[in-house]
């Protein structure tokens, strides 16, 4: 076994060591390939070679003929930046990424994109790149590895989350939290290293930087190793990771002092190399130190690939053991993708007053009373938002396999959490805040969408109606902003009815689903119906289509305006339908709890819904921005609340059952004097 990466004789290529050799290949493609690309980050990647070497080669547990086994050891590459190290890693290891993938780096359509992208590529677990998300990300793997080590024993989850983590990913306060949270729960099997290269995009971290990560840490209450210059000593490294790997009632960080693109004799520890700073000379006396071809590209000697096919085997053998011990137990069930939906509808009366938050947690109770692996809570909020199980054992330091867990006031690492949950498998995230809040949530929903990870965002308290509390807690723009988000589906129901839908919805779902709801109690309409949830929109039966009056002509009963409405605005337009009949004017009222869903549907089921020729009236308590891709007007709230009871506010804000039919008037009384174009916003 060879004790050094780097050879001081620096040996010819048919001189290297098993180790050396694999090391100096690792290194010569983290150059070659953004090279290629003229793009990218190099340094990082050089340096860590000798680590991910150790890792893949002596310490992880893995199949690469069966990426996605249950129990095979997890690595998160949270400095997503350094990519082509993981690339290297997954073409060496035989993860079926070939040197094309890897010469093909950053470009259209490639299999090694900028940063890791979850889905995108066998045995890349999280998409990472915003800094910090991998490391919580790790957290809730880390979570969930606890919870199916308790529930269905170590001879069926029994493995480690590798997570690199950089300056900068500590630096992000989403870190912080999910530090913090790791800490508290007392999760072991998490082995972090933190690649402490001192290099920043801005220069050397001393310009930004002076925390003690190791204090940091200890008083997070996680296990910690300062292994100073260990960078190229491997059996430091193994020895490390090893007495991490034993800590079984805290997460463990390693700090280890890299030297960002060593062994460039020119450029070693230079801020440059946090990115493209290696060229073609640069890149031949790198190569030349370390004993491999200077004038050969992307070289790959196949005694190289060789060196990781017993940690290959060995990991198969793992894996074949592991499906003997499995015996009868569906794969499925482990990784929680059974459920069971038994008496998990609960119903409502109709007109009887409901928020949704409250219907939404019926849902989600009946839900988990027969399903174990939904695991559920809120940033502190956690009755506020309808996520509290009753009676659920609590996810704490003592108790691994609970279902309920509260997140502190730690709305980032709550999502970013649920995030590495999910793609770890075998939970199904619920997590909940205040809706105004989401902004905390953004870049890890965002990620959630990208990656297709399975979690319900219950976000509560959707309107001005909030009240009291205040512009600063009154969303306008977040359901919006929200919207925005592709592959994220958006449901606002319109009462405890459509909630059950939501619910629906949200299982049938592959990806991550937002439950907006309501904090005030909304009638339950006679006319709601949870199955037309799943189609996005749909057309409300109600007698106020059609006039008081019997001497009104059958050409004069035609519906001449829609009303479309989300959330607890539908009720107000079904009064406001009534107040339009009285009028003599026949309207239609379509509630739409999902764009996205209704998005999706035929243009037949579309233009049903939402027939051409039919002036269209969209209201909603909140921004109108883009209801002009559904409406030829819309009503709702262009600037930020009040302090005030919520009925008061919004009366004052104009959304009432009369404020839509005045509009509603004057939406008619435009199109009589001219044929007017959907514009983007018309108020």
């Amino acid at each position: 076994m060879t004790n050094t990466a780097l050879s001081p004789d620096q040996l010819a290529p048919d001189q290297l060591a098993p180790d050396q050799l694999a090391i100096a290949t690792i290194r010569g493609l983290a150059m070659d390939a953004p090279h290629a690309a003229r793009s990218g980050h190099q340094g990082t990647a050089m340096a860590l070679a000798p680590l991910a070497h150790v890792l893949w080669h002596r310490i992880m547990t893995y199949d690469p003929t069966d990426p996605d086994w249950p129990d095979r050891d997890r690595f998160i590459l949270s400095a997503g930046h350094a990519s082509v190290l993981l690339y290297s890693m997954l073409f060496l290891s035989g993860y079926g990424v070939s040197l094309d993938d890897i010469k093909n780096f950053r470009q259209w359509n490639s299999a090694t994109p900028g940063h890791p992208e979850a889905g995108h590529l066998p045995g890349v677990e999280v998409t990472t790149g915003p800094l910090g998300q991998g490391f919580a990300n790790g957290v809730g793997m880390g979570i969930a590895e606890r919870w199916l080590r308790h529930r269905f024993g170590s001879d069926l989850c029994n493995h480690h989350i590798f997570v690199i983590c950089s300056d900068g990913d500590l630096a992000e306060g989403v870190s912080h939290e999910a530090a913090s949270l790791a800490g508290h729960l007392g999760l072991g099997r998490l082995v972090y290293i933190y690649d402490d290269n001192r290099v920043s995009i801005d220069g050397t971290t001393d310009k930004w930087l002076s925390d003690d990560p190791v204090k940091r840490f200890s008083s997070y209450g996680w296990h910690t190793q300062q292994l100073g210059e260990a960078g190229e000593d491997l059996d430091i490294l193994e020895s490390a990771l090893r007495e991490a790997m034993t800590a079984e009632d805290a997460p463990s960080l390693l700090v280890l002092r890299s030297h960002i693109a060593y062994p460039s004799p020119e450029l070693t520890d230079h801020p440059s190399t946090h990115g493209y700073a290696l060229f073609d000379e640069e890149i031949a006396s790198a190569k030349a130190a370390i004993g491999i071809p200077t004038d050969e590209t992307f070289w790959v000697p196949p005694a190289a690939q060789e060196i990781y096919k017993p940690a290959s085997e060995r990991g198969r053998a793992a894996r074949v053991a592991w499906e003997q011990r499995l015996g009868g137990l569906d794969k499925a069930v482990l990784a929680g993708k059974v459920l069971d939906k038994t008496n998990s509808e609960p119903s409502f009366t109709p007109g009887e007053k409901v928020a949704t938050r409250v219907a939404s947690n019926e849902c989600l109770k009946a839900l988990a009373a027969s399903n174990p692996q939904i695991v559920a809570g809120g940033a502190d909020l956690t009755g506020n938002t309808g996520t509290k199980l009753a009676d659920a054992k609590l996810i704490s330091h003592d108790c691994a396999d609970g279902q309920q867990i509260y997140f502190g006031v730690r709305e980032h690492a709550m999502a970013a959490t649920m995030v590495g949950m999910a793609c770890h498998g075998g939970l199904l995230p619920v997590g909940g805040t205040f809706l105004v809040f989401s902004d905390y949530m953004r870049p890890s929903v965002r990620l959630a969408a990208m990656c297709g990870a399975k979690v319900v965002f219950s976000w509560s308290h959707d309107s001005v109606a909030v009240g009291e509390d205040g512009p600063t807690h009154q969303p306008i723009e977040h359901l919006t902003a929200l919207r925005a988000i592709p592959r994220l589906s958006v449901i606002r129901p319109a009462d405890a009815t459509e909630t059950v839908g939501a619910w629906q919805a949200a299982l049938a779902n592959d990806g991550p689903t937002a439950l907006i709801l309501t904090r005030q109690g909304v009638p339950v309409l006679e006319q709601t119906s949870a199955e037309s949830v799943a189609r996005g929109a749909y057309l409300l039966d109600t007698a106020a289509t059609s006039l008081e009056t019997s001497e009104t002509s059958a050409a004069d009963t035609s519906p001449v305006i829609t009303l479309i409405a989300t959330g607890s605005e539908v009720s107000l337009c079904l009064e406001a339908a009534q107040k339009l009949a009285k009028d003599g004017i026949a309207a239609r009222v379509v509630s739409m709890p999902s764009w996205d869903l209704f998005a999706a549907q035929p243009d037949s089921y579309r233009d049903s819904v939402l027939p051409k020729g039919v002036p269209t009236l969209s209201v909603e308590a909140g921004s109108t921005h883009g209801w002009h891709r559904w409406a030829d007007d819309a009503m709702g709230i262009d600037d930020f609340g009040a302090s005030a009871p919520g009925d008061e506010v919004m009366r004052n804000l104009g959304v009432t059952a009369s404020a839509v039919r005045s509009r509603a008037l004057a939406l008619l009384k435009a199109n009589k004097t001219k044929s007017a174009p959907r514009t983007e916003n018309c108020c």
